[in-house]
């Protein structure tokens, strides 16, 4: 019998039952919402987890300190360092060479006072400050974190509010939370302080005898608020920025002990380096203990992470698989019923000149059809059910001041795998019964019932 045949005659027995038919579908689908449901917010859930470790960067970045390791510092994820060694251009090109480096980005940061301008609002004339702060608040010493935020996308940031300075701008600024101490607000209303503006400045000493000082002032507005762990700092702003107040500050006296720079010969005070993936991160680390210079990296929190967490995805995806496996148990009762059913129709097909693979295909195309239909329903079902769930998750980290993750996102291998699974499990299920109705005798299903 051709195959076509065997498809439309299955079908037809199918439609015959039709209340059976709609409620093994129903059980096949869902167990298929549950399984795909699990398996996507699991999969998701373990992407945004691992992410998360990177404070909002990629997982595989390394923070490189201007210092030589401590002995056995690779042991560790934290930063051990030893003495001080320079981090220049040659020092970047060398680590940018490595085969395993995706990226290298670097950081300066420097010294200097901070004067919060909260009432300065609306400052601006076409972009630029036009207006200083009025009554000023006391000057406060902080942090300056420069870095080439041209790649800020392999920074280990978090942004909070608003954006990040324009890569190339001497007038914006994005601040950490560090800053909503000295201006006494609430860290978490961090848009509070989007369009105020702060005064900024940068020493010089120009006298040794007596010791005069002079600064580098300059006006900026914040556009946004980060959470940050490149450096300790209180102002994140283009690297452009603090290598003019470095410029600024060495054109002076030319003694270092006059000097405000930490390491005043140091062309940078750290880099960021991005391997180009997990498994390449303690390569990387390597070669630049090799150079000479201290670093760290979660590498074995991410692996310790991973186990956990693919422990879980076990569990979850069991859970799953029991309840599609019940599921299919329901398509071999309903199928096994189907051949008590059918077993005069069985002999009359047999002695008119069916063949036992013909009976036997009838009944597996029955169980694919099942699996099939059920299986899209499920995935559909499922996705709905984990981008449900991922709303109401979201929603409760954001209520908590934490940084949202999405679990709807379903990964495109579980949407075409999932229905050819139930399927093939759906046709497993269905064997036996296809089997007991394929041998048959027609003597036998002619004089039953």
């Amino acid at each position: 019998m051709p195959l076509i045949d065997v498809v439309a005659f299955g079908i037809r027995n199918l439609r015959r039952r039709g209340a059976r038919t709609l409620l093994t579908g129903l059980a096949v689908a869902l167990g298929a919402t549950l399984l795909v449901a699990l398996l996507t917010i699991s999969g998701t859930a373990d992407s945004r987890v691992v992410s998360q470790l990177g404070k909002g960067g990629p997982i595989a970045a390394i923070r490189v300190d201007d210092a030589v390791p401590a002995p056995n510092a690779l042991a560790s994820d934290d930063l051990q360092t030893g003495d001080h060694h320079d981090i220049d251009d040659a020092a970047v090109g060398a680590i940018r060479r490595s085969p395993h480096v995706a990226s290298v980005v670097p950081v300066l940061s420097i010294g200097g006072l901070a004067v919060p301008c909260p009432a300065a609002e609306a400052a601006r004339e076409g972009g630029k400050l036009t207006a200083a702060c009025a009554n000023r608040p006391d000057p406060y010493g902080a942090t300056l974190v420069g870095a080439d935020l041209t790649r800020a996308q392999s920074l280990p940031i978090t942004l909070l509010a608003g954006r990040l300075p324009r890569p190339h701008s001497l007038t914006e600024v994005a601040v950490t939370q560090s800053y909503f101490d000295h201006i006494h607000a609430d860290p978490n209303r961090p848009r509070a302080v989007l369009g105020t503006e702060v005064e900024l400045a940068t020493p010089e000493v120009f006298s040794a005898d007596p010791l005069r000082v002079r600064g580098r002032w300059f006006q900026a507005l914040i556009v946004g608020v980060v959470a940050q762990s490149i450096e300790s700092g209180d102002f994140l702003l283009p690297i452009d920025e603090t290598q003019a107040a470095r410029r600024f500050e060495l054109a002076g006296l030319t003694d270092s002990r006059f000097s405000f720079a930490r390491h005043p010969s140091s062309e940078y005070s750290a880099l960021v380096v991005v391997a180009d993936s997990l498994n390449d991160v303690h390569a990387v680390r390597r070669e630049i203990a090799d150079l000479g210079y201290a670093n760290s990296a979660p590498e074995h929190l991410v692996a310790s992470v991973q186990k956990y967490l693919h422990v879980v995805d076990i569990v979850l995806g069991g859970i799953g698989l029991v309840a599609l496996t019940i599921a299919c148990l329901g398509i071999a009762s309903s199928l096994l019923a189907a051949v008590r059913e059918r077993w005069r129709e069985i002999g009359v097909m047999k002695a008119i000149g069916a063949e036992d693979r013909d009976v036997l295909r009838w009944f597996l195309v029955e169980a694919a059809t099942l699996g099939i239909a059920g299986g899209v329903a499920g995935t559909a079902a499922g996705l709905a059910v984990a981008w449900t769930v991922g709303l109401v998750v979201n929603s409760y980290l954001v209520q908590q001041g934490l940084q949202g993750i999405d679990l709807g996102e379903m990964p495109l291998q579980v949407a075409l795998l999932a229905p050819v699974a139930t399927a093939l499990l759906a046709m497993a299920a269905g064997t036996a019964p296809a089997l007991r109705a394929a041998r048959l005798p027609a003597r036998e299903a002619l004089g039953g019932l």
